[in-house]
């Protein structure tokens, strides 16, 4: 009955006028950045985090989480119709769905990915509205040894999780918590790393990072690609695919569900790798593997549904243990920072509207983006045409527009520029930016906890391990380290990647 009843406020605050406005705006502008190959929810929640700060908090989350979920719906457009991903987990729509356009079923393959993201994105929000309060308890348990070993233990997940390298993710978590050491530090008041600049007391402002590692970088990343786009100029036909072509589908819906809303809860997880994770087990299930990459609908089906359901989930522990487990909950961490609101347990007790309404908001989003996007697939097709050189000079203007009205800096607009070109030469050298952003949210906290668990503990150091929660924290995070270490995973793991 609690669940019903929260459920009940949740929907009373998302069917307000103001907030089904913000969710529709959400939704229609993550749809449009998703289609639109290149840019990503990443760069546009940059973008938008200034813009934010004005906004009641329930209506900024409520339109930053519509942005979230709409980027994932609108990725699959561009996969299946151009055969280039608008968003990063809709990489792999591209083999079936493309295939599958050229052999004349392009409006199937858009049919079969709403109804899986739609399936999806509402099992996964009952699973996020039923995981969340008992989490949230458990979290009230929690003291900082416990805080500190939970992010630990985030820390390696996202080095295990993240593409590429082992050494490489390694690296970008360590400079990520360097970076979030500078500024005045909060126990002696002394400065660090400020190389005697002001603007930087502070600290690294966390929307400038991220506009220029993600806003700035990847659109410098992008002058490197070709702008021929071959967009599909014959007919789109009926959107709603057969029964027999349902029923060869609905296994494929189910079980990306499960994947994509397990992988989701997980640090480093989400919906890239939940979208990965599907299309590995239909094609091993599929009693003719040699029908994937040729326009199978289970190739489509899955990966979508496990996209969907894993940015669904993701908002689980952001929410409950204010631990973010991808660059966009990171940046919705920020995003309830600059609104005055602490991330974690708390935020469901002090303020149950904001939660529940954030909540019940996403089924009102998942509805709408059903409803509206399948009639606008024609309007679609015609913003893929829009060339690169006409979007990126706005984009480029936007971001510096945002950065500067954080705090009227020009230092932070620099700053900004300073790390898209860093970003930039990470993106050569192979090393994936993503877990820098979350050792740069992460790192502050970490500090934090781990002295305040040693001022309690009178500067013993096995209280991390003497606490039985900390402990297993810490036990969980040495066993995943040393598996992924050893060689005969490393080989398996690496070879997923690649695949």
């Amino acid at each position: 009955m609690d669940l019903l009843s929260n459920l009940a406020l949740g929907f009373q605050v998302a069917l307000t006028l103001d907030n089904l406005l913000y969710c529709f705006g959400g939704v229609v502008l993550g749809t449009l950045i998703g289609v639109l190959p290149g840019i990503g929810p990443v760069a546009t929640i940059s973008m938008l985090l200034p813009f934010t700060f004005h906004l009641p908090p329930t209506s900024a989350l409520i339109m930053l989480a519509g942005i979230y979920y709409g980027a994932q719906y609108g990725g699959s457009t561009s996969a299946i119709l151009v055969n280039l991903p608008g968003e990063a987990s809709s990489v792999v729509t591209c083999l079936d769905g493309y295939a599958m356009a050229r052999d004349g079923r392009a409006g199937h393959a858009l049919g079969i990915a709403a109804i899986g993201s739609f399936f999806a994105g509402c099992v996964a929000t009952l699973i996020l509205a039923a995981l969340a309060p008992p989490l949230a308890e458990l979290a009230f348990q929690f003291g900082a040894a416990e805080y500190f070993s939970l992010m630990v233990l985030g820390l390696v997940a996202a080095v295990v999780l993240a593409q590429g390298s082992l050494l490489k993710a390694l690296a970008m978590i360590v400079l990520g918590i360097l970076l979030g050491t500078v500024g005045m530090d909060t126990t002696t008041g002394d400065q660090r790393f400020t190389f005697g600049m002001p603007e930087l007391s502070d600290g690294l402002g966390f929307v400038v990072v991220a506009m220029g590692m993600f806003g700035f970088a990847g659109i410098i990343a992008n002058f490197d690609t070709p702008e021929a786009r071959d967009v599909l100029r014959t007919k789109i036909g009926s959107l709603l695919p057969g029964m027999k072509e349902i029923r060869q589908a609905s296994g494929a819906i189910l079980r990306g569900t499960g994947i994509g809303s397990l992988l989701g809860v997980l640090p480093g997880g989400g919906a890239m790798l939940g979208s990965f994770a599907s299309y590995m087990m239909e094609k091993r299930l599929a009693k003719d593997p040699s029908r994937f990459g040729k326009g199978a609908i289970e190739g489509v089906a899955g990966p979508e549904s496990a996209n969907n359901a894993g940015a669904q989930t993701s908002f689980v522990p952001m929410l409950t243990l204010g631990l973010p487990t991808n660059p966009v909950m990171a940046l919705m961490i920020g995003a309830m920072t600059i609104q005055g609101i602490q991330p974690g347990p708390q935020v469901m007790t002090r303020q149950p509207d904001l939660f529940w309404g954030m909540i019940a908001s996403m089924w009102v989003g998942n509805l709408m983006l059903v409803l509206l996007n399948l009639p606008l697939v024609g309007l679609w097709v015609r913003l893929l045409s829009v060339r690169y050189r006409i979007l990126y000079p706005a984009i480029l203007l936007f971001c510096a527009i945002g950065v500067y009205s954080l705090n009227s800096s020009v230092v932070e607009v620099f700053l900004a520029v300073g790390f898209g070109f860093l970003g930039y030469a990470l993106i050569k050298l192979g090393c994936e930016p993503a877990p820098l952003l979350l050792a740069l949210v992460l790192g502050p906290m970490l500090e934090d906890n781990f002295r305040r668990a040693l001022t309690i503990s009178r500067g013993d150091p096995m209280v991390f391990i003497t606490r039985p929660l900390s402990g297993v924290l810490l036990l969980l995070a040495a066993v995943l380290l040393l598996i992924v270490i050893a060689p005969n995973v490393r080989k398996a793991r690496d070879q997923a990647f690649q695949e």
